[in-house]
């Protein structure tokens, strides 16, 4: 089952976001951060795969404070508007709706929470483990990860690159993994977006790879 409902940051916003619940009780929360697309049908595709494998899955409409119903596809026009929207995005304001999304989740479940990201989520979910006590995070292609090396994780993580992602220097996980060797860090021969089942940029093999690995980690953290 799936549904929209608004969430309240602490700031008070009030935010869309979509939920995927499962079928019989939840293994846990698991908040499911946007890429700069929006929470477009590609994001809540991953949300409802999540439930499909036991998770209640929420995925929160981080653009509602630029721009509410933003669903963005990945061609021309509508790649140009999603990097209009980078520089808009305030990554503390962000955070704030990622924690109204984890309260929401555990309010609903009474279960963990763990946070997964995709490319501006990976960030957020690694902010999220640094701030916000979820129980697990899992970060795919996040950009500027870096940035917050220094920051201490308060909940295990795991991080996926691809290779010939052009966005994502090399050097910048190599600084993460230094500073936190403690972090399952994995890297697949592909580019950028590569778990994104649209488009150019998917990468089957990687995909399922990274899926299967993030889908024990949370089990793992979470159950």
């Amino acid at each position: 089952m799936s549904e929209s409902v608004i969430l309240n940051a602490a700031d008070g916003h009030e935010l869309s976001a979509y939920v995927a619940r499962p079928a019989g009780s939840a293994i846990a929360g698991l908040v499911v951060v946007q890429e700069i697309f929006g929470v477009n049908g590609h994001i809540r595709s991953v949300a409802d795969g999540f439930a499909k494998d036991g998770f209640f899955a929420v995925a929160p409409a981080l653009f509602d404070r630029i721009e509410r119903g933003v669903e963005l596809g990945y061609e021309d026009a509508d790649m140009q508007k999603a990097r209009s929207f980078i520089p808009k995005l305030d990554v503390e304001k962000s955070l704030q709706d990622v924690a109204a999304a984890i309260e929401f989740a555990a309010r609903e479940t009474g279960k963990k929470v763990g946070v997964i990201g995709y490319c501006y989520g990976g960030p957020m979910a690694w902010l999220a483990a640094a701030r916000l006590h979820p129980a697990a995070a899992v970060g795919y292609y996040g950009g500027r990860v870096s940035n917050y090396a220094d920051e201490n994780l308060s909940a295990p993580v795991m991080l996926h690159f691809g290779k010939k992602d052009a966005h994502i220097p090399a050097e910048e996980v190599e600084t993460i993994q230094a500073a936190h060797p403690e972090v399952e860090i994995y890297w697949y021969n592909a580019g950028h977006g590569f778990n994104r089942d649209v488009g150019t940029s998917y990468n089957e093999s990687a995909a399922r790879e990274a899926r299967e690995r993030s889908l024990t980690f949370l089990k793992k953290n979470l159950a």
